[in-house]
């Protein structure tokens, strides 16, 4: 076995990261500055991405650029993305172009750029266990380093007080497309893929996006935009009573904040699952923006006379699926408020049909005699992003994104990332180097008073005193 360079073996880190995404990375970011956390990141991609496939031009994030990897937890951060805009001689087009939402693919570069100058971070690392050692009472992190092929070339130990696991969502696809996506022929790809397959969909005589959430919305403008006037022959269908805006209005904006994180935690399991399915539109609709361009390039198209040929009809749910030799895809749909099903013959699919959390389970294996569930068998998570352990295993294990069930629907949030990776450094260190902010929001959330209370019971590092002034 080999371990990461510069590094004693035998002797344990503080903190491993298990994926580096943004939530890992803003983590990374914000412990760069503690000179006496000894942290590593491993992520088994050869580098940081961020929805390649989904970087479509003009495509923005659906949160302000404050909401960069450290500002909400460290305005003077060099790691902050105007900072970035600084080193790259932008600042001032920045400040002329007025834009308080950037662009995807800005924020992705931006991403790379503190991903490339962070020393913390080990890509080509995959991640294979974790496991509680009660002997030496640490965590055991196996890992195989892989090389420029994705091939495996060694396998690697470290040892560690604390780990943190950030690995982020996976592409869904429903249970009756699934034999599809694989199979060659007609294209049937999700909507992650897009732009690899972009030039393929728009070949194709006919193209049918399904999912009526910001994704799907993105990706039938982009087709829209660049088929023949006329001859469109799109359909867009998704499970949603309507395409319905995201809500963006300002206090509903406070559901993504700590007090609003801290009182759903708070709440009993049966009421936050109640909750869960009932704030889809705070987080799985669609920016106003985006269907406001929708419907302008829609009726640009109609101004001679005629409509465009595209469809869009919500409330649909594809029941099964199926090819038509080798050239069509037949969907059969139900539409849900009037009971009546048809057929959809289509040249090409694009599932815009969302993420779901990465399964924890084959990661943490090794501590699962150790972990707490609740009563639909899913990890206790702690106020402080813990996994909740038996108190025989005295280090910490967090989460990122992987807490929907537990801290609502800022989990994936990335104006809450920031925020989340102080509460864990601050957790971790047993101090305050990003001290929280006592009230985050005008709503009071519940009769009674969820924000923190000072003194919090904390499981310290013992580590030697922080870099002075934090």
């Amino acid at each position: 076995m080999t371990n990461p360079p510069h590094h004693d073996a035998a002797s344990p880190r503080d903190l491993v990261g298990i994926g580096i995404g943004p939530c890992n990375l803003s983590l990374a970011a914000l412990a760069h500055p503690l000179a006496e956390l000894d942290a590593v990141f491993y992520d088994q991609r050869p580098g940081f991405d961020w929805h390649p496939g989904l970087l479509i031009d003009g495509a923005t994030v659906q949160v302000p650029f404050l909401a960069d990897l450290v500002t909400f937890a460290d305005p003077t951060s060099p790691w902050s993305f105007l900072n970035y805009l600084k080193t790259r001689g932008r600042l001032f087009p920045f400040y002329f172009a007025e834009r308080f939402h950037i662009q995807r693919a800005e924020y992705d570069g931006y991403c790379r750029w503190v991903a490339e100058n962070l020393p913390a971070l080990s890509f080509r690392h995959q991640v294979d266990a974790v496991r509680w050692n009660s002997e030496r009472d640490v965590f055991e992190v196996d890992f195989t380093q892989l090389g420029a092929d994705g091939e495996a070339e060694a396998l690697g130990r470290t040892y560690t007080r604390n780990v943190v696991i950030g690995i982020g969502t996976a592409p869904y696809v429903p249970d009756p497309l699934k034999p599809l996506v694989d199979a060659p022929g007609v294209p049937v790809i999700h909507a992650a893929d897009y732009l690899e397959h972009r030039s393929t969909l728009l070949a194709a005589d006919h193209v049918t996006v399904v999912g009526s959430g910001q994704s799907g919305a993105e990706v039938f403008l982009d087709l829209l935009r660049h088929r023949p006037a006329g001859r469109e022959k799109l359909h867009w269908i998704g499970r949603s009573e309507a395409f319905a805006p995201m809500e963006y209005s300002k206090l509903g904006l406070e559901h993504f904040t700590p007090d609003y994180t801290r009182y759903f935690h708070s709440l009993a399991e049966p009421v936050r699952d109640r909750l869960i399915a009932a704030q889809w539109q705070l987080h799985k609709g669609i920016d106003a923006g985006t269907l406001a361009a929708i419907h302008d390039e829609l009726y640009r198209r109609s101004l001679h006379g005629g409509w465009p040929d595209a469809v869009l009809t919500p409330g649909v749910l594809v029941r099964t699926a199926g090819r038509i030799a080798t050239t069509k895809v037949e969907l059969h749909l139900e539409h849900l408020q009037q009971g009546t099903r048809t057929r959809l013959t289509t040249g090409a699919v694009v599932l815009a049909t969302g993420y779901r959390e990465r399964s924890l389970d084959r990661i943490l294996a090794g501590l699962d005699p150790y972990m707490r569930r609740d009563s639909g068998e899913r990890p206790r998570i702690d106020e402080e992003f813990r996994l909740v352990l038996d108190p025989s295993v005295t280090g910490s294990a967090y989460v990122q994104n992987a807490e929907l069930h537990t801290h609502g629907v800022g989990a994936p949030d990335l104006g809450l990332a920031a925020w989340r990776s102080a509460t864990i450094l601050n957790s971790l260190t047993g101090d305050d180097p990003y001290p929280p902010a006592t009230r985050t929001a005008f709503t009071t959330f519940g009769l009674q008073d969820a924000r923190p209370r000072i003194p919090r019971a904390r499981q310290a590092l013992r580590l030697t005193p922080l870099v002075e002034g934090r």
